[in-house]
This record gives structure tokens, C-alpha cells and sequence, in this order.
């Protein structure tokens, strides 16, 4: 039963929440909504819950009308960032509760709560209580609580947002085996693009209350529509420099003239802006047809096995990621070096014309 919102647009008093989105999900899906804090991701959940009315547009689940339908009369279950469970139940009462609510037979809770603990194991951690938990494994129980319910519509608002790094990775990968197993469409909001590259499925990009761009979150990641969302789906953020073409030639890099070639190819001459992803800069040459840049080392950031410096050229500042360890003084003048089948070119305008091997026109969807 697909999800459908239509031209949904949410008002609170002068400010616009969210401005005239429209949106199909269908079931069995894993769909992402990725943007920075407030872009609208919260609202929108609370919207498709049935917590929020929208000010104007329309909900339907499998094409019934639900926007004036409150939260107890839909199917949805949902995982907030805070582990909420029931602080006086059990593990196996918290995870059987909606199944209680629902009035459903003692055989099959049991049979549903072992299941969905088994699959998020849990099993071992039945008969404690939420305060005899660590972080992890309170908010494992909360997502089992939802699951359990095998509602149509599951969302989750950064879920994992306040667990370690070690236990959002783990559970990251959990939840898309999980997932995909499932009939629900299941929602799921963040801030991080690595975690939406991760998780896979559909994301659909947010800024200030609009969809940017809803699509494979592979195909989003590759091709963002406009220099906004190449940003909000890069961490670091997309770096971008200003160039032209003319008659054939590619210049770039105060003036470095290459010849056209591979996507770049069939450009029309004009003014661009070329974005490089910071894990494609490189700090040695690999090919005679790498474009050069003279920088300046602002900052040098080690994090694990890799290092990210921030550099400055002509008064932007690049942030670059390497794998490695690699030592830099705070000044020191370094070239860096990009292969220019890596460039996205971008129109004046920030819409994307070329991305690797693929030409896209203004209108691409």
C-alpha cells in the first residue's frame, strides 16, 4: 500500500515548516530523509504520522485519505533519538506492549516478541529492566517495540544518533538486513550522508522545509541535482572551483588550459563551477592530465587512518581527505592534483550538466 503525499506544505503561525512537498513511497521500501538540522525531516515524520495535520495538500495510504486521520487510527509505529521505553515493564513487556494494546492473542505475542528479539539479539535480555541496559541495548529494544507492531508505515528519527560509534555502525548494518525482509515502508531520518550511503535504499534530500531531489540513494550520491545538494550529500562538503569553457578547451585553475575530454566532452562553451569531492583530490600527480592546484594548509585534522586538511586556494577554503597518517605544518604552501574525469560541472546557476560518463540536461530528474 503506497504512501502518498501531495503538495504538503505545513505552516506554524508565519513560518513554513514544509513547503509543498509531494512524495510516493511504496511498501517494502527503505526510503531516507537527509538534511541538516531543521531542514524539516522531524516535521515531515510527524506529518505522515498523523501527530501534525499539514495546512494544505494531502495524505493517502493506498489511495484512502488520511490527512484528517489521527495517529491512533493508522498503522505507524516510530523510534525517536531518545531511548523510550517503558521504565517500570521488562524487555519482553516494552516490546510486547502495542501487541497487548492491539489485543492480540498470548501465543502469538510470544511467538512475535521472541522472533524480534532473536533477530535484534536481545533474546538473552528479556527479563530485565530498561535501567539494567546500556544505551545500545535500550535502544535496540525500542526499535524491536516498533517492529514487533509489523505496522505499514515505520519511521525512525535518527535513531542511533546518540550511540557510540561502534554500536551505530553494528546496528546500521543490522537494520538494513532487517529491512529488507519486511513489507513496512519504513522511513528513516539523519543528518549524516555517510549514514543514508550506508543504509542504502531511497533518500530524498531536504533544505528549508523543500525536497531537494528524491531518488536510489546511489544515484542521488552520484548525481546531485544542483550544487546544494552535492553539499548536503558530501561530508566534507563538495569543494568547488570557478572555470570555462571555450571553443573546445577546458580552463580551469587561473587559466590551466586542458583539452576537453570523456564526460566533459560535450559541454557547450560558458562559465562553470566545477565540484571535486574531497577524497578525490590527491596530494601527488597519478596522470599528465591531472589539473593542479597551489594551495596553502589552513589546518590538519588526524582522524583514525585518515587525515583531512583544510587548504586555501584563491580565497576558498578545500577541505582534503586522504587515507593515511600524513604530517603538515599550519602555512605550508602544497599542491594538490585532481584526475578531471572526478569534476561535477555545474552550471552558473548550480545545476548539474555533467557527472562522470553522464551528460544531464537542467530538466534531468
Amino acid at each position: 500500500m503506497a504512501m502518498v503525499l501531495e503538495n504538503i506544505t505545513r505552516r506554524v503561525e508565519n513560518e513554513c515548516h514544509i513547503d509543498n512537498i509531494s512524495l510516493e513511497l511504496e511498501p517494502g521500501t527503505f526510503n531516507i530523509l537527509l538534511g541538516r538540522t531543521l531542514a524539516g525531516k522531524t516535521t515531515l515524520m510527524r506529518l505522515m504520522a498523523g501527530l501534525d495535520r499539514p495546512t494544505t495538500g494531502r495524505i493517502l495510504m493506498d489511495g484512502k485519505d488520511l490527512t484528517g486521520v489521527s495517529v491512533r487510527r493508522r498503522d505507524v509505529a516510530m523510534v525517536y533519538q531518545q531511548f523510550i521505553n517503558y521504565p517500570s515493564m521488562t524487555v519482553y513487556k516494552n516490546i510486547a506492549s502495542p501487541l497487548r494494546l492491539a489485543k492480540v492473542a498470548d501465543a502469538e505475542i510470544d511467538r512475535r516478541v521472541r522472533e524480534v528479539a532473536e533477530m535484534l539479539h536481545i533474546e538473552d535480555l528479556l527479563d530485565r529492566l530498561p535501567v539494567e541496559l546500556s544505551g545500545g541495548q535500550q535502544q535496540r529494544t525500542a526499535i524491536a517495540r516498533a517492529l514487533v507492531k509489523d505496522a505499514e508505515l515505520l519511521l525512525l528519527d535518527e535513531p542511533l544518533v546518540n550511540l557510540d560509534y561502534k554500536l551505530r555502525e553494528e546496528l546500521r548494518i543490522e537494520m538494513r538486513e532487517i529491512f529488507k525482509r519486511r513489507k513496512s515502508i519504513v522511513v528513516y531520518a539523519t543528518t549524516e550522508p555517510q549514514e543514508a550511503l550506508t543504509l542504502g535504499g531511497n533518500t530524498a534530500v531536504l533544505y528549508e522545509g523543500k525536497l531537494e531531489q528524491f531518488g536510489a540513494t546511489i544515484d542521488v550520491y552520484q548525481h546531485p541535482r544542483t550544487t546544494r545538494i552535492a553539499q548536503a550529500f558530501s561530508d566534507p562538503a563538495m569543494n568547488f572551483v570557478d572555470g570555462k569553457i571555450e571553443t573546445g578547451t577546458l580552463f580551469i585553475n587561473n587559466n590551466t588550459q586542458l583539452p576537453r575530454q570523456g564526460h566533459l566532452k560535450a559541454l557547450p562553451s560558458g562559465d562553470y563551477q566545477f565540484g571535486m569531492r574531497a577524497n578525490h583530490l590527491k596530494l601527488e600527480r597519478h596522470s599528465t592530465t591531472d589539473i593542479e592546484f597551489q594551495t596553502t594548509i589552513d589546518l590538519v585534522e588526524i582522524s583514525g587512518s585518515e587525515t583531512f586538511l583544510y587548504v586555501t586556494h584563491d580565497d576558498r577554503t578545500w577541505i582534503v581527505q586522504q587515507d593515511g597518517i600524513f604530517k603538515y605544518q599550519m602555512g605550508e604552501p602544497i599542491r594538490v592534483f585532481i584526475d578531471p574525469a572526478r569534476l561535477y560541472a555545474f552550471n552558473r546557476e548550480g545545476e548539474l550538466l555533467s557527472a562522470a560518463d553522464s551528460v544531464f540536461s537542467s530538466h534531468h530528474n
